[in-house]
């Protein structure tokens, strides 16, 4: 591939922004590629796809690299890439067979896998031998999976419409609403995307609303429901009959589930601001299901934001169990006796998941309830995100 000087330029832009100005990824580079409309569909793949993989290589790239100059830094990652350098003057202080004697005499796994010291330490300690596997399997660029909007369409329906366009998708068992992309590429563009007949959900986040086992014409809570993902799923599922309560504490993340829920032709969607525990109290046993998607490290998520492992601490992370646990404690008072609950990660830490469950039913919140079952998703195992689905039923 040939390489040129603007789109080099670009990527360094964009990764100044993250690394020097703690800004987010994948916000940097919309903003990047919104900035300069007349790159072609080619330049911007090129621009997006190495940012993100610089990003999640940079620990190691900086190590292996001459100087921290912008193209030592460039020219450092193509090479790991396996490719060749031109003969530019940019690229004069880099020698190739030193570069790749420096690699093949690495040791330490948390630099042969680009993340922090404190994240190797706490990845070991709570997930033992299968940390090497997952860390592995999270530096992985991750697939593009759609989700079937089942109120407009159908599996079998959708994929013939996407090979019509040479978008190539295939199936895998055990994830009845997915389709995966052959190879990437933007599917935002498609009419079928505009139609509502899909949505962009990793296969592991399509299981947290199928796990709540919810029914048409039920009363749903989705507590922390974001930009609305797992409500819009939860809608499907009901066949667009029942009520759904998208709460979050950030009035901009529901104005997207509005959005998308007349793209998908969902209208049993209401949202509602949490303006603190007079909203939570006012609820009280009102739902027949409740989905605590609560935040997390998303450790579980790093394939497609790796960015989180530089901006992540020990110190956020205890700082997010507590949260968690507050919304344990508060939350599970909406739900009826007879209703059932799922408390979801998207982190594969233990004292993010099932202990966070275990500290729950211990406590005299949760002393009404009782765990069904749980799912530990990890990566390596599945092929997509890092996630914890935990399933309680109140007596």
């Amino acid at each position: 591939m040939k390489l040129h000087n603007n789109t080099i330029r670009g990527v360094h832009t964009a990764l100044a922004a993250i690394f020097e100005e703690g800004q987010y990824a994948d916000k940097v580079i919309e903003r990047t590629l919104k900035s300069n409309p007349k790159w072609g569909a080619r330049d911007r793949s090129f621009i997006a796809e190495t940012t993100y993989e610089m990003v999640r290589w940079w620990r190691l790239i900086n190590y292996l690299s001459p100087s921290n100059n912008p193209y030592d830094l460039f020219g450092t990652y193509w090479l790991m890439q396996g490719h060749s350098l031109p003969p530019w003057e940019e690229f004069e202080k880099i020698q190739p067979e030193k570069l790749k004697g420096k690699y093949d005499k690495l040791e330490d796994p948390a630099l042969i896998e680009s993340i922090p010291d404190w994240l190797e330490e706490l990845g070991r300690k709570e997930l033992g031998d299968k940390w090497e596997a997952e860390i592995h399997s999270l530096n992985q660029e991750a697939d593009v999976v759609l989700r079937v909007n089942t109120l407009k369409t159908t599996r079998e329906r959708l994929k013939n419409m996407l090979a019509e366009s040479n978008i190539s998708t295939h199936i895998i068992k055990g994830y009845k609403d997915a389709l995966i992309l052959d190879e990437r590429q933007n599917v935002f563009r498609h009419p079928a995307f505009k139609e509502g007949l899909f949505e962009v959900q990793d296969g592991s986040s399509q299981l947290v609303a199928e796990s709540l086992a919810v029914e048409p014409g039920m009363r749903v809570i989705d507590a922390c429901a974001g930009a609305g993902g797992k409500s819009l799923h939860l809608a499907a599922l009901m066949e667009n009959k029942g009520k759904i309560l998208s709460m979050d504490v950030e009035e901009w993340k529901l104005q997207q589930t509005k959005l998308r829920a007349r793209r998908d032709g969902v209208s049993i969607i209401e949202r509602k601001v949490i303006e603190g525990s007079k909203t939570i109290k006012r609820l009280k046993e009102s739902a027949d299901r409740l989905l605590l998607d609560v935040p997390c490290s998303g450790l579980g998520v790093l394939k497609r934001n790796p960015d989180t492992k530089w901006k992540l601490s020990l110190e956020s992370i205890e700082k997010v169990r507590q949260t968690q646990q507050e919304i344990l404690q508060s939350y599970p008072s909406m739900l009826k006796s007879g209703g059932q609950m799922v408390y979801a990660t998207c982190s594969i830490l233990p004292s993010e998941n099932q202990e966070q469950v275990q500290k729950f039913l211990n406590s005299e919140a949760g002393k009404d309830f009782e765990l069904i079952e749980d799912q530990k998703v990890l990566s390596h195992e599945s092929g997509f995100d890092g996630f914890y689905i935990a399933r309680l039923l109140k007596k």
